[in-house]
């Protein structure tokens, strides 16, 4: 029997004498309960990963009460944010307003289905061909329901929220996908699965063949364009405190601010995992003396890594002006990324 989902729920309904056409249609299902019980879980500990880097950044203590040193205080907030009362303003409109939220975490939440997690089809619920393109087409999904929320709230601070938010998203989109470019062309697929194959082996029989090596450049594009995509400090003008009270979502409350909170932190995950995936190898070791280690605990190390670094930039470095954050996405990382691409081509050419 194979150790995957898939063969696991062979068996039972074997065992049960179940059709086997409802094989795949279990899957999917059950493949769906376990990601988003991971989303779940993850942003729960991110929030607090966040608070206690934080801290220990800005010499403070951070959570340390409820619970073990504080683990359970992620816990209380969101049972606090689930039971306060979930208010629509008298002029909103209605139903614009009850469904942006979910226009936001919904896209946050399907990108997982080509994440590879580990080796083989198994550690990954569809390994589609057209991944990193999947991808790519599912991260402009939240920037309808971030108008969405903003023009439904009646407000004016939501709907400058908004603007900058379209401007924002829809401007540093170009630039991630420019960054995800010279990746895809190394690999010679668009497969999530394909590109982490295409970085096995070492140089010289000591340095992984990641493609951080040849993208560094392609690599620091990609992190401040995924960084201003995600609506993450210094990029978070949409939701700028001191400007707009809090942007787009200033009149949600309840389970809809919820789910805006679970995607801001669900794509933080995200943003990590693709990293890892285009530029460091993804579930491939260091070295391959070191694969005795699970390929998914090697995933989960470098994207946690990865989290740790959005942290600390969260944590040290100020919020930037709406001119000098869109100046900067047209006037030097599109440029730059548009000369990787070409660097990148005489790499392959080369080759």
């Amino acid at each position: 029997m194979s150790l995957t989902l898939t063969g696991i729920i062979k068996l039972v309904f074997g065992w049960l004498h179940i059709p086997e056409f409802l094989v795949q249609p279990t899957v999917m299902i059950v493949a769906a309960a376990i990601i988003l019980g991971f989303i779940l879980l993850v942003v729960l500990y991110l929030v607090y990963g966040l608070r206690k880097v934080m801290g220990w950044i800005q010499a403070r203590i951070g959570p340390n009460r409820v619970g073990w040193e504080g683990l359970a205080q992620t816990i209380a907030d969101a049972l606090k944010l689930l039971t306060k009362e979930d208010i629509i303003p008298k002029n909103a409109d209605k139903w614009p307003f009850i469904i942006a939220p979910i226009i936001v975490f919904v896209p946050a939440y399907m990108v997982y289905l080509v994440i590879p997690f580990g080796k083989g089809n198994g550690w990954v619920v569809q390994d589609l061909n057209i991944g990193i393109l999947y991808v790519v087409a599912v991260l402009a999904i939240p920037t309808i329901g971030i108008i969405t929320a903003g023009w439904s709230s009646n407000n004016k601070w939501s709907l400058l929220g908004a603007f900058r938010a379209a401007a924002q998203i829809i401007s540093y989109d170009i630039p991630l996908v420019l960054a995800m470019v010279p990746a895809v062309m190394l690999a010679g697929t668009l497969s999530t699965q394909g590109i982490v194959n295409a970085q096995q082996g070492t140089w010289f029989g000591i340095f992984p063949r990641w493609f951080i090596v040849s993208q560094g450049v392609g690599f620091i594009i990609y992190l401040l364009a995924a960084l201003a995509e995600s609506n993450m400090t210094p990029f978070d003008i949409m939701e700028a405190e001191s400007e707009l009270v809090a942007g787009f979502n200033t009149e949600y409350s309840g389970m809809k601010f919820a789910l805006f909170f679970l995607a801001e932190f669900a794509s933080m995950f995200t943003v990590s995992a693709i990293a890892v995936t285009l530029f460091f190898g993804g579930w491939l070791p260091i070295h391959p003396s070191l694969s005795f280690i699970p390929p998914v605990i090697w995933f989960l190390g470098k994207a946690a890594v990865f989290i740790f670094v959005i942290m600390w930039i969260r944590s040290t470095l100020p919020r930037v002006r709406v001119d000098q954050l869109m100046s900067f996405g047209w006037k030097v990382l599109i440029p730059v990324a548009l000369l990787n691409i070409a660097w990148t081509g005489l790499l392959v050419i080369l080759a």
